[in-house]
């Protein structure tokens, strides 16, 4: 039993003696130097909806940055100065590969080279509404072989409390390099908002949670090259529940007008017309809007990452359980209302009334159709024996995704009076500003409309229904 102690003692003081050892070689100082020198090589990982613009704020500023992800045709497209995100034109990204202040890669052993590595990868869900981390792990276990001392990596995608310590420290240690000595390791959430003009990447407060204090530095040191102002946090966990608490927060509200919308409408109440003089109170009222459920990578999914997260911790999260059903229901309680009045006007039924859907992007003026809830309406249409077509000024095909591949190479049809008027009903479930609304009320013998688009239209009003 002595002799097993002092062995255990012995292996112990060898793992300080190793720790110390690789933590007196890691040059901090010089990394957060080159950092505020802005000549720190940035790698990031996932060029996507929130890679793509980090990469733009961090060359923005002068830094050397190196893009990886494993879509050979999207690395191509990026060499040869081609955008695939609408709110980042092309010539932004050729901008950025002439200066040489930008390369794009799928070669993962580049990894050595980065002083910061930035994850931005996707973290959906399962079929059944678990976290899918796949992502994150793989990513994880790519780019550990490639790891050297010094190095800081910093998890951006949304995920539950205890992902960045739990699940990829360890996945990154296994190469012999420890947290928090050799290896610096942090979170800071994204929080995109595309499309929208006000906001862009480089104007948005960036929070950050370190695995410890250095990391913590380095992180803040870095962040603070590119946005207006750093915000940080006790520990990785708390920066990943404030990301959760912000997609939370804009859940339960939407859930909440959507039940008002359905509870006001009963009542012969127009549920926009109460939110526009609501919101003239200049305190304790935040306006949230109603729609035909939700979509993006972020608010329709996030909620349950919380959720999920609870119940290892014996919690049950009721109200946003609750919020999160509201909102999924909305999507057939689109399809049902057009139902009814197909059949209260025209005595027509579902089953082949030619139904056109007015934008299948989740949200207005962007190209995304990510949990895009029009495809669900879609879907149940075609499910109801309905023949759906889409028009989109953003989407000219719909892509590949998880849960709608039977909808994928549809493509978007070309506006004309003469088109609009092969339909039954027309729904709007994306209020995009590039669409002649009044024109479409008056070519349309039903508008169902989901979003108020046609506020503005005052002949024809018998046409449009709010849904």
């Amino acid at each position: 039993m002595e002799e097993e102690t002092q062995a255990e003692s012995s292996a112990s003081s060898s793992i300080n003696d190793r720790d110390t050892a690789s933590s007196a070689t890691v040059d901090v100082d010089g990394l957060k130097q080159r950092i505020l020198e802005r000549r720190a090589k940035v790698g990031v990982i996932g060029l996507g909806y929130v890679g793509l613009p980090l990469v733009k704020a961090f060359a923005a500023k002068g830094f050397p940055v190196t893009g990886f992800d494993i879509d050979d045709e999207k690395i191509a497209g990026l060499r040869a100065g081609r955008s695939y995100i609408r709110h980042i034109p092309s010539e932004v990204v050729k901008g950025m590969i002439d200066s040489g202040r930008f390369r794009a890669t799928s070669d993962f052993s580049e990894i050595c080279g980065m002083d910061a590595i930035l994850i931005c990868v996707p973290t959906p869900l399962s079929k059944h509404r678990e976290p899918d981390l796949s992502f994150v792990e793989r990513t994880a276990e790519s780019i550990a072989p490639h790891l050297r001392a010094g190095q800081l990596v910093v998890l951006e995608s949304t995920t539950f409390p205890g992902t960045t310590e739990e699940i990829l420290r360890p996945i990154l240690e296994r190469g012999g390099l420890t947290a928090g000595s050799d290896l610096f390791l942090a979170y800071s959430p994204e929080r995109e908002d595309p499309g929208n003009p006000k906001f862009e990447t480089s104007s948005i407060p960036k929070v950050v949670g370190g695995n410890e204090t250095t990391a913590m530095t380095l992180a803040v040191a870095l962040y603070s090259q590119i946005v207006p102002q750093v915000v940080q946090v006790s520990s990785t966990a708390t920066a990943e529940a404030v990301k959760l608490t912000e997609n939370v927060f804009r859940a339960v509200n939407i859930a909440l007008v959507n039940e008002l919308k359905i509870v006001f409408e009963k009542m012969g109440i127009d549920v926009w017309e109460v939110i526009d003089a609501a919101k003239t109170k200049p305190f304790g009222f935040m306006p949230f809007y109603p729609g035909p459920g939700l979509g993006g990578h972020c608010i329709p999914i996030d909620p349950f990452y919380l959720t999920w997260r609870a119940r290892e911790f014996d919690l049950d999260t009721r109200f946003i359980e609750l919020a999160g059903q509201i909102n999924t229901a909305m999507p057939s309680l689109v399809v049902r209302r057009v139902d009814e009045e197909l059949d209260r006007r025209a005595g027509k039924v579902l089953n082949g009334a030619r139904i056109l859907l007015l934008g299948v992007a989740y949200k207005k003026n962007i190209d995304d159709i990510r949990e895009s809830p029009a495809l669900r309406i879609m879907k149940i249409l075609q499910e109801r024996g309905a023949e759906p077509d889409f028009y989109d000024p953003f989407v000219d095909q719909i892509g590949m995704t998880r849960e709608y591949s039977d909808l994928a190479g549809k493509r978007s049809i070309d506006w004309s009076h003469e088109a609009l008027q092969k339909y039954d009903a027309a729904i709007i479930c994306t209020d995009h500003d590039d669409v002649d609304y009044f024109e479409l009320v008056a070519h349309s013998q039903l508008v169902i409309d989901t979003r108020n688009a046609t506020q503005h239209v005052k002949v024809d009003r018998q046409k449009i229904v709010k849904a």
